[in-house]
């Protein structure tokens, strides 16, 4: 695998049964993305795109085919269950489109959440979830709670969270999706500057060409098989 190379996979498959029969959610799927690239991946519902990247982020294994991920080409499919934990924590962050917030937490407790099994002192913690919370412009939000901050201020502290342990691949799960377009935009603005900036590579689901238009390519799936690929000025 090519030095710059964050991820590849080489037709990579997925069956799951369902009431006893078998369905074929991605079907050999051979993808490359560069480090600091940001990719969007489109598609239909139910065209295997959010399996596509579950199996990225180690959530769970593919059917057939292999994923290798990092400058060292890790093989996620010869790694015990028992290390895929360290390999997420250590290398992946990730983004939903539902924030996935502690509602009992504070937003800058929800931040220090990922870093507790980072071996780091609670005064580390705390230092480097303010650093982040003023990287997506929330830092005067830290002492509030998911109930008293909008949709954007949640998935800003969630953007946040996702980059807690310094990954270098951050997958996103139609991250805009239940924001309106300003304030999508300025996620989206948000997780460009991560790539330009910090030289991380991105990867999100979505279902609108239009914040798809903003990544450096987009891929099409549908019915579980890459389509075709777009790049973007």
């Amino acid at each position: 695998m090519e030095s710059n190379t964050i991820v590849k996979t080489e037709d990579l498959s997925k069956t799951f049964k369902i009431g006893g029969q078998e369905v074929r959610a991605l079907s050999k799927v051979n993808l490359e993305v560069k480090r600091g690239e940001f990719v969007a991946i489109m598609g239909p519902s139910g065209s295997g795109k959010t399996t596509l990247l579950t199996l990225i982020g180690c959530l769970d294994k593919p059917t057939e085919g292999r994923i290798y991920l990092g400058r060292k080409g890790i093989d996620v499919i010869t790694v015990r269950d028992s290390s895929l934990y360290k390999i997420r924590r250590n290398n992946l962050g990730f983004i939903f489109q539902s924030y996935n917030l502690i509602p009992g937490l504070s937003a800058i407790e929800n931040v220090e959440l990922p870093m507790e099994g980072a071996k780091k002192s609670g005064k580390k913690r705390r230092e480097r979830a303010r650093e982040l919370l003023s990287l997506v412009e929330i830092a005067d939000r830290e002492k509030h709670k998911p109930a008293q901050l909008s949709g954007g201020e949640q998935q800003r502290v969630a953007v946040a969270r996702a980059l807690a342990n310094d990954p270098a691949l951050i997958l996103a799960d139609e991250p805009t999706g239940n924001l309106d377009s300003e304030t999508g935009l300025s996620i989206m603005n948000v997780l460009r500057k991560l790539t330009a900036d910090k030289n991380r590579t991105v990867i999100i689901v979505t279902h609108n060409s239009s914040i798809a238009k903003l990544a450096d390519r987009t891929i099409i799936i549908r019915d579980g098989k890459l389509q075709e690929e777009a790049t973007h000025d």
